[in-house]
């Protein structure tokens, strides 16, 4: 193979979607969106449904689109971008369900499809989606199937935002019959007053922070292509960035930032062949890594960036970003093995 195999354990996902089910004494949907946080939405969503999943959340009815030939009529699948001009039509088809973010989308949505099924979102200071608190009236949650609402500071705990959205939720939605949902993945761990009717875990199921006790579903593989012996003095890659002040072997892996392995990691990345460790060097090209592999008694067919050995959160903390961009950067030229 000339490209990477990405391996997508979906037992581990499976997994982590219960250990974070049984966090809680609510439904637990799943949030699929950004086609399964890059793993492919149609076999994430299809695993978890037959794990008891019955409610899954996109940002588009694009996405609610092959979601739903996958999954059957059955499972509610939520836009969280609400009931967009244009839409009307594929909500209708799809029997998707729009979470109403404005006035404006409410209008829209009773005006257009008065008899199909609608959710709300209230904003509780994010300040990005969501029906504000001065032109909110609870007469609209009327024959909402869901009020929700998304946490800012979830993954800190200790952040007093959390605290003043969980009132500023529970104020705008007192006495309210609809069921009601605010945490994601960090405010599931938050605790019970913030589980509500339902939770929608997201980086969680993938095996990212904030949820430590996640098991690691993506593996990636990347194939040497090519080893050479660089001489002290002499450089690696695009600019020079990396001389090599002694010999050295540098293997050259199949992979870049056309495959979503962002440029930021140049010069700050590791590798490893099994449970070695190799550091990355130079620069990360469109299709190409530098690793140095002089300390490894022979060299392998690949080496892995992500894994067992480096979650996510780590590979991104070496490139100043979170594990959410390096999931939904990974490209499609590397071959996916499901297991």
């Amino acid at each position: 193979m000339g490209t990477g195999t990405l391996h997508i354990d979906l037992n581990a996902l499976v997994d982590n979607w219960q250990m974070l089910d049984r966090q809680s004494a609510t439904e637990t949907g799943a949030v699929v969106k950004a086609d399964g946080y890059g793993l492919g939405a149609g076999r994430v969503a299809k695993a978890l449904a037959g794990a008891g999943a019955r409610t899954f959340f996109v940002a588009a009815v694009e996405e609610a689109t092959a979601l739903r030939a996958t999954l059957g009529q059955d499972p509610v699948i939520y836009v969280f971008s609400g009931h967009m001009d244009g839409d009307t039509q594929t909500l209708s088809d799809l029997g998707a369900v729009p979470l109403l973010n404005s006035p404006e989308q409410v209008s829209r949505h009773q005006a257009r499809l008065p008899d199909r099924p609608f959710g709300l979102q209230i904003d509780t200071g994010m300040n990005r989606l969501g029906i504000e608190a001065y032109d909110w009236s609870p007469e609209m949650s009327q024959d909402a199937s869901l009020v929700m609402s998304h946490l800012a500071c979830a993954d800190e705990p200790d952040h007093q935002g959390n605290k003043d959205q969980l009132k500023a939720f529970l104020d705008m939605t007192a006495g309210l019959l609809a069921p009601r949902s605010l945490a994601a993945t960090g405010g599931i761990l938050l605790g019970p007053e913030y589980h509500f009717d339902m939770t929608r875990p997201g980086i969680g199921l993938y095996g990212g922070l904030p949820f430590e006790g996640a098991k690691t579903v993506a593996r990636l593989d990347l194939p040497v292509i090519q080893t050479r012996t660089v001489n002290a003095g002499e450089a690696v890659g695009y600019a020079q960035a990396f001389i090599a002040d002694k010999p050295r072997t540098i293997a050259t892996v199949s992979g870049g930032y056309a495959d979503g392995l962002i440029r930021a990691l140049s010069g700050n990345a590791t590798l490893y062949a099994g449970d070695t460790p190799c550091p990355l060097v130079g620069r990360v090209s469109m299709d190409l890594i530098t690793v140095d592999v002089t300390h490894l008694d022979a060299v392998p067919e690949h080496l892995t960036i992500l894994g067992p050995q480096q979650s996510v959160d780590t590979l991104a903390d070496a490139a100043g970003t979170i594990g959410y961009e390096i999931l939904t950067s990974l490209g499609h030229r590397y071959k996916r093995s499901y297991s």
